[in-house]
């Protein structure tokens, strides 16, 4: 296939769970990219993974990249072969989902290689898969905005009788509302939300709603 976007699983493990076919498709393409905030692979960098793949170079993808539309990256797809390397699965993320539909509105061939994410590789803590209900996003409380939906829905899935797998948040490139308002490329330290943290979270809710 000729002027496509690849949208590449990485898988959970590290540089060597990427498909064979996939493999192939980073060799053939004239531009690749890691998507870089939504995951990460702990210590493995671009620079490792290109060596890994054979490939001079791979193109960060940061956020602001991502959720800016990606004209760059489907600009050069019209015309080339470009691959967009996603930790885990390539489409359990709205953000990559809607990449998807601007590269189809803009007649641009997308080709999605699937492989192993949390949506699926949570069965290895011993539960069924099909005994899971709604996923549910777990973000970082700031002082003014201490959103809690999620409690909502945790508690509907304990009602049903069903497990609810958490994703924690991440911040990777973030910048302060100061630096951003004043157009200042300063980001913040990365930071991941532990298990601790979450749950913390999780007992103030349940501290102010008593729900049980």
């Amino acid at each position: 296939l000729a002027m496509v976007l690849w949208m590449i699983g990485l898988g959970l493990g590290d540089e060597g769970d990427i498909s064979v076919k996939g493999l192939k498709a980073v060799q053939r393409s004239a531009y690749v990219y890691l998507e870089a905030y939504t995951s990460i692979l702990p210590g493995l960098d671009r620079e490792t993974l290109a060596a890994a793949y054979g490939v001079s170079e791979i193109i960060e993808a940061d956020r602001e990249l991502v959720e800016s539309g990606c004209e760059e990256m489907l600009d050069r797809a019209k015309d080339n072969e470009v691959s967009f390397l996603v930790v885990g699965d390539p489409l359990c993320a709205t953000t990559h989902t809607d990449l998807w539909l601007r590269a189809r509105q803009k007649d641009i061939a997308v080709q999605v290689l699937h492989n192993a994410s949390v949506m699926n590789a949570v069965a290895s803590c011993g539960l069924q898969l099909y005994r899971f209900g709604e996923t549910v996003s777990i973000p970082y409380w700031l002082d003014d905005w201490r959103p809690d939906s999620w409690y909502d829905k945790i508690m509907k899935n304990k009602k049903a009788g069903l497990h609810t797998l958490c994703l924690l948040d991440i911040k990777v490139k973030e910048q302060t509302v100061e630096n951003l308002m004043r157009g200042r490329k300063i980001y913040e330290p990365p930071r991941f939300m532990t298990v601790k943290q979450a749950l913390e979270q999780l007992c103030k809710v349940e501290e102010d709603r008593q729900e049980g």
